[in-house]
């Protein structure tokens, strides 16, 4: 590839991100893009204009590069919003996991991994199973139908299990999923985003110093404590921790609980498959984070100094966003992309990113996904979608994909 074709594909004047027209198929302007050129530049909300990577291979390699960097408070970081309050919050905040580099991303990121461990998150299966179960009987129970499923089970379990893991009331479920939309909403108002940060800000806070003086058996007690006892507790950088570890910890698995159970649906021989061997859920997972790789806005980077990449200089100072979805569809590495194949065993996608800042709760969302989908078909056999796909609200306008509703019936 030469800078001469970059240049022709940066005429065509794409802009970042492009709604998804169909839960089952990744844009067009997509498939051009990556077909032209891998790395080309492209306009984000906002009006900046950054390198897009529309390769799985050139996508890794970012991801991989020290030399790009997370750091949300640095020039050049691509943040698409066009909401300015946005980037004063990551300049004056102390920063998450997710906005670190290097030594401090990997000291911070080693204080929590013990808790996300394959052993660790094992040990919870009996009780994501219980939880599943519940829901399912009361989902079963209900007096009418359809039954909305992302309130009967897509949003309850996740939020359930990460509440019980962090030690946050359930009761206080609402509030935090209210403004947890309100940030990944693309086309919130000025200020709002910024009115729902400090909103769940203050909320940790008080849980936070609540813990202090009163710890319990859960993950945030047992940060404080470790970190009182080393002398590096910080009430700021620990409400930072507990903020992204609750809105990612059930934001992102509710909607991949909504869209795995449409995809299954929409494909009645790949559920067959599952619901006939269930040690097949593993490798239907997977597919199923490929298909739809909700999640794209975490792969941003800026470069801290000029890096060659597949023929494109990219200068220091400049912004780069890995299309998770684009790389996840990308025929040279998954043939027939846009075929729903559990048996393809497509686990070197990246919805989960890749490299040092891969998602520490992977461990813990897949195991809730296999749970799900194995308890809900095994015991609601005749389960089916109570709407055509084209009538299901899915998020078009926010940053993470899914359903606002999904109706089904059986």
């Amino acid at each position: 590839m030469t800078e001469a074709v970059v240049e022709r594909v940066e005429q065509q004047g794409t802009e970042y991100p492009v709604d998804r027209r169909c839960p089952f198929s990744a844009p067009a302007e997509y498939t051009e893009r990556r077909e032209q050129a891998p790395i080309s530049r492209v306009r984000i909300t906002g009006g900046d204009e950054v390198w897009w990577v529309s390769g799985h291979r050139e996508g890794r390699a970012v991801l991989a590069d020290k030399r790009f960097s997370s750091d949300r408070r640095l020039d050049g970081f691509p943040i698409p919003s066009t909401d300015q309050s946005i980037r004063e919050r990551f300049r004056t905040q102390p920063p998450s996991m997710i906005s670190m580099d290097g030594a401090e991303h990997a000291t911070a990121r080693r204080a929590v991994i013990a808790e996300f461990t394959v052993k660790r998150v094992a040990a919870l299966r009996p009780r994501i199973q219980q939880i599943v179960d519940g829901c399912v009987d009361d989902l079963l129970a209900a007096p009418g139908q359809p039954v909305d499923l992302v309130r009967a089970l897509s949003l309850p379990v996740p939020s359930l299990v990460i509440c019980e893991l962090l030690g946050v009331p359930y009761a206080d479920h609402d509030f935090f999923q209210e403004h947890t939309s309100v940030l990944v909403r693309r086309n919130a108002a000025p200020g709002e985003r910024a009115a729902a940060v400090d909103a769940l800000r203050d909320y940790l806070g008080t849980l936070i110093d609540r813990k202090v003086d009163e710890p319990g058996d859960d993950l945030f007690s047992r940060q404080i404590a470790a970190r009182t006892a080393d002398g590096t507790f910080d009430r700021g950088a620990m409400v930072s921790l507990a903020f992204l570890l609750l809105v990612a910890g059930h934001e992102t698995t509710a909607n991949m609980i909504s869209l795995g159970v449409v995809g299954l649906l929409d494909n009645p021989d790949q559920l067959a498959l599952v619901t006939a061997d269930p040690t097949k859920l593993p490798l239907a997972v997977e597919e199923l984070l490929r298909y739809f790789t909700i999640v794209e806005s975490v792969t941003a980077r800026v470069a801290t100094e000029d890096v060659e990449l597949a023929g494109v200089t990219i200068r220091a100072g400049e912004g780069i966003i890995v299309s998770g979805l684009s790389a996840d569809w990308d025929p040279a590495v998954f043939p027939d992309p846009d075929r729903l194949d559990v048996q393809r065993g497509a686990r070197h996608h990246i919805a989960f990113g890749f490299g040092p800042h891969q998602c520490l709760g992977q461990n813990l969302a897949r195991l809730e996904l296999e749970i799900v989908f194995e308890t809900l078909f095994r015991r609601i056999p005749t389960l089916r979608l109570a709407a055509p796909v084209d009538d299901i609200p899915f998020k078009t306008d926010a940053g993470i994909y899914g359903a606002y509703e999904l109706p089904v019936t059986w």
